[in-house]
């Protein structure tokens, strides 16, 4: 597989995009100062300096379902979860497995990598079908004792695999969190999020959170944003903390719903990269 890397160089695109409505003041997609990533050049399991694996149902953490009625059992193997071809592939299966009747992986960087402010983007590509829930997403540390939501919550990219022209991205806080969470959908035109690659990507600053995809300009979410959605009872927790990386692939659970006699497994996310500029 051939790909591009643009690593520690900066590149400025315009964000006078036709596809962008937006009141917010529209700000340039800067990549400068590369200080974290993971081009996954090395095959074999994904390096253990940057990710660890969560393993489960979410019933040792206290959260069966991973806290969204999720159908899926997360391992290790490499069934679920490679770098191979310079990519990181997370696959999920149709198998019985320790109680649940699915498989994936999920990775995260806890521990290992956690930053405050700072573009964060990864190029990805998902998988097509009812019941796949494929995430590129940021959780606060909770070093300190607090839970979620008070941590805060940062989705950079989810999809539902039986719509492959949506992406969207939101934020989760103290009073908008799971199904009241603070976001927006993006649609590609002529084109589909399991057909190729797209770079998914957010710019975090105190008091601003830009959300770009193929660094295009869709959503930008302020402190103001998030008083009017809540009727001032939400709280912006996005500038009190540091956040981890997740990537995963999830299975049913209320969002996408359960897989159907056409969803075909197994099948992929795959990603060419993470990335995070300072």
């Amino acid at each position: 597989m051939n790909k591009i890397k643009y690593i520690a160089i900066i590149l400025i695109f315009s964000t006078s995009f036709v596809s962008c409505d937006l009141d917010e003041t529209q700000e340039v997609v800067t990549k400068n100062n590369l200080v974290w990533s993971d081009e996954f050049d090395t095959d074999g399991a994904p390096d253990p300096n940057n990710w660890n694996y969560e393993i489960g149902d979410g019933s040792a953490q206290g959260i069966p379902g991973w806290g969204n009625n999720e159908l899926q059992y997360y391992t290790d193997r490499p069934e679920n979860v490679k770098v191979e071809n310079g990519v990181l592939v997370i696959t999920a299966r149709q198998e019985s497995f320790q109680g649940s009747n699915y498989t994936s992986a999920r990775l995260t960087t806890k521990g290992l990598m956690d930053r405050q402010y700072g573009r964060f983007e990864a190029r990805i590509r998902v998988p097509y079908g009812k019941g796949y829930w494929p995430a590129f997403w940021m959780l606060g540390d909770d070093s300190d004792g607090e839970i979620w939501p008070q941590i805060g919550e940062i989705d950079i990219m989810e999809n539902v695999g039986d719509e492959p022209t949506v992406a969207f991205g939101s934020i989760h806080g103290p009073g908008y969190s799971g199904g009241e969470s603070i976001g927006k959908d993006f649609e590609l035109e002529n084109d589909r999020f399991d057909t190729g690659f797209h770079i998914f990507g957010i710019e975090w600053s105190p008091n601003r959170i830009n959300y770009y995809i193929d660094d295009k300009l869709y959503q930008s979410l302020t402190p103001e944003d998030v008083d009017e959605e809540t009727d001032g009872e939400g709280v912006w927790v996005f500038n009190d903390r540091s956040f981890y990386i997740i990537l995963n692939l999830a299975v049913g659970g209320n969002l996408p719903g359960s897989p159907n006699a056409e969803t075909e497994f197994p099948q992929s996310m795959i990603v060419d990269y993470v990335r995070v500029y300072e």
